[in-house]
């Protein structure tokens, strides 16, 4: 398995893409994809690659917006297919950003493009815990967020989305087991931005979710920096994988480190004594604005003398503040296209 950061598309993505397509067919739409080409044979050979789509898309019809409120380009979504996920997570504080119609419409796309997705519900069964089996394995994989940005579900449809509430995770979490999951991966939107350090409130809920053996392994979002990999309670937590793509820094307010990310792969194996969790192995990626936000393996593109020297600097550099987050989770060697 391997999960991503934040898919967090902002206006200069959308201009690039459609650039993109006025390049090779002169007609006028938005292709993603060449953003993606750098990481795509990383993602696409995990039995399930897991994105986190931090954004609703635009209904149809509907103009495209961004922050506060975001709606983003439709053609984001066959673009993450392209580029190898299976699954998204997309509960997030910007889940109700296009009210009830953006979830529908979110939905609906991923699911048209072969994309499962846990975090927004089109109906009350949709947010429910469901099992899925990768390779053999029955796996349930849940997604919860910190907060909506003060926009509230509505008051009779409060199951559109599922905000952090350790209680209810861990009921889920029993649910999902029950109905035959040999493993539940709970993906949370949370922690403070820019901040490299998980706060107070991460460490708590990393600490009670943890605790009930119904739970497998954290992943998280939100921070828009990379956050620590760690083993609480003998169990996997990936603090936060910053972002996959975004134009962040957008000005003086974002670091450098907004441009950095990971992918981390996992190995689970069915034993006698239940489902294993491998190491972590841990991937830089960083997004290369220049190039046309390209998301490059940092790694591989810090040692690629086919690229500008302001890239393969820039991913030298990227690589350096990641190790210096995620230590000896990280692999270093370069990873075969």
């Amino acid at each position: 398995m391997i999960f991503g950061g934040d898919v967090l598309m902002h206006p200069p993505l959308w201009a690039q893409a459609e650039r993109n397509v006025r390049r090779t067919t002169g007609r006028r739409g938005f292709d993603f994809r060449p953003m993606f080409d750098d990481v795509r044979s990383l993602i696409s050979r995990a039995d399930l690659a897991v994105c986190h789509l931090e954004t609703p898309i635009a209904p149809r019809g509907e103009p495209l917006s961004t922050f506060p409120l975001f709606g983003v380009p439709r053609e984001v979504i066959p673009a993450l297919a392209d580029a190898g996920f299976d699954r998204c997570s997309t509960a997030s504080n910007h889940a109700l950003d296009r009210g009830t119609t953006g979830i529908d419409a979110t939905v609906s796309e991923l699911l048209a493009n072969g994309i499962s997705q846990t975090g927004m519900a089109r109906r009350a069964e949709e947010i429910r815990p469901i099992v899925i089996e990768v390779n053999g394995l029955r796996i349930a994989h849940l997604s919860y967020t910190f907060s909506y940005n003060g926009l509230q579900t509505p008051a009779n449809e409060p199951w559109r989305s599922a905000l952090i509430e350790p209680r209810r995770i861990i009921r889920d979490a029993r649910a999902a087991r029950a109905s035959g999951a040999e493993a539940v991966i709970v993906s949370l939107h949370w922690g403070r931005e820019k901040r490299s350090e998980p706060n107070s409130y991460q460490i708590d809920v990393a600490r009670r979710l943890t605790q009930s053996p119904a739970i497998t392994l954290i992943v998280g979002h939100h921070a828009h920096v990379v956050q620590p990999i760690e083993n609480v309670n003998g169990k996997w937590v990936v603090f936060g994988l910053s972002n996959l793509i975004s134009n962040l820094p957008s000005d003086e307010r974002w670091p450098a480190e907004s441009q950095d990310g990971l992918l981390v792969e996992f190995t689970l194996a069915r034993t006698p004594a239940g489902i294993s969790v491998s190491r972590p192995l841990a991937y830089a990626t960083w997004v290369d604005k220049d190039a046309g936000w390209v998301v490059r393996l940092a790694a591989n593109a810090a040692r690629d003398s086919s690229l500008p020297k302001q890239a393969s600097s820039g991913a030298r550099e990227s690589l350096a503040r990641t190790a210096a987050i995620v230590g000896d989770f990280l692999v270093l060697t370069q990873v075969a296209p």
